[in-house]
């Protein structure tokens, strides 16, 4: 059995809901510390973070992960049970596998395996874990940032192993993510019989003008980087469940990935703006999960491209798809990031997986990556 998919299966039977973290971050904590990492536990509330840090010397490339996993779903619906790692037809099975415990188990060998050939490497290697990165990522990745700046500790490339392959390992790396705003809205009416619409006001009905137009606003064209930003609407609750009475109040989820051309002052000055034309009531709460973020052409995206191209002997696509990652906390304090991992097909599904042979193709490209930065930094 490969090293990476020994340590992958570890990880997986450790059932870390978010913001469970089930004893992994000490499983690898224990393995770098043998390698003379220094290991800095920065835990919040119920989070569990670690900062292991080998080398004092600029320049710091630090690998980035969560341990915690979303929760299975109905349990009847998997194959295996999703704790139970299962090998079928060339892939592991469990939650994880690919969301991101696949990533974490091959950069770890890939650490290993790297100072076994090159102990005396120029610069600093890091590996910097949360357990809530799949929850609402208040007490994780952000707060351990928050503890590196205060003391001037500054990351200049940073790897993320999310899942950011498309049909084989290494076809896409993540150069940058689009921001996330979140909003919640409450729109206050009458409460009343349905018999007697007068003397009620139902904000349902004020509100469905608004709610065409705030769906069908252009907020931007997108650029050369990013799509156009999207509005989608996810909850909308009203009324007592009956069906004779007008409701008095209706609450209204929705999310907008929004890209660099748009900031979140300004996106909150055109919600308002639409909102106000319809002379109805309301409350608005917003929520910031990140801005957007783009890692410029630069010595990170060079060595990655070179190493993927000397592993797998093909060219890589840089994008910037997908949702939000932790990323987004390391991007701002000036470090250069990406994101390269599994294959991100069976994410946060029945029936998570990951190849067995793409394990060894991913752990290879990672140490490649660190030859390319740190032994071989004239790329």
């Amino acid at each position: 059995m490969s090293e990476p998919l020994a340590l992958l299966r570890d990880l997986i039977s450790r059932e870390s809901v978010t913001p469970e973290d089930a004893g992994c971050q000490d499983l690898l904590a224990a393995r770098l510390v043998k390698l003379n990492f220094k290991e800095e536990r920065l835990n919040f509330n119920d989070t569990q973070n670690i900062w292991l840090r080998r080398g004092e010397a600029k320049p710091l490339f630090t690998f980035l992960g969560h341990t915690d996993v979303v929760p299975p779903g109905p349990l009847e619906a998997w194959l295996s049970p999703p704790f139970v790692p299962t090998i079928r037809d060339g892939k592991l099975y469990g939650r994880g596998a690919a969301d991101m415990k696949g990533g974490i188990a091959c950069f770890l060998i890939a650490v290993e395996r790297f100072i076994a050939k090159h102990p005396n490497h120029q610069g600093s290697i890091a590996v910097m874990l949360t357990s809530d990165e799949e929850g609402i990522a208040t007490n994780g990745v952000v707060k351990v940032m928050e503890v590196l700046e205060q003391r001037h500790e500054k990351i200049d490339w940073c790897l993320v192993g999310e899942p950011s392959s498309d049909k084989k390992i290494g076809d896409v790396i993540r150069v940058g993510r689009r921001g996330s705003l979140c909003a919640k809205l409450t729109v206050i009416g009458i409460q009343g019989h349905v018999a007697y619409p007068e003397l009620a006001d139902n904000p349902i009905h004020s509100f469905a003008p608004a709610l065409k137009e705030l769906t069908e606003e252009i907020w931007d064209q997108g650029n050369l980087f990013f799509p156009p930003t999207s509005l989608q609407v996810s909850n909308i609750n009203s009324g007592t469940g009956a069906e004779n009475i007008i409701p008095g109040s209706a609450e209204v989820q929705f999310n907008l990935r929004f890209c660099t051309e748009l900031s979140e002052a300004t996106i909150k000055q055109r919600t308002s703006a639409i909102l106000d034309k319809y002379n109805f009531t309301y409350e608005i709460q917003w929520r910031l999960s990140g801005n957007p973020f783009l890692t410029e052409k630069g010595v990170l995206i060079d060595a990655t491209h070179a190493a993927i191209k000397t592993v797998t002997g093909f060219d890589t696509l840089d994008d910037t798809g997908g949702g939000t990652s932790d990323g987004r906390f390391i991007a701002p304090t000036g470090a250069q990031v990406i994101e390269l991992g599994p294959l991100n097909e069976s994410i946060h599904k029945i029936n998570e997986n990951v190849g067995i042979d793409d394990l060894e193709i991913l752990t290879a490209i990672y140490e490649q990556i660190m030859v390319n930065l740190l032994v071989k930094p004239t790329l």
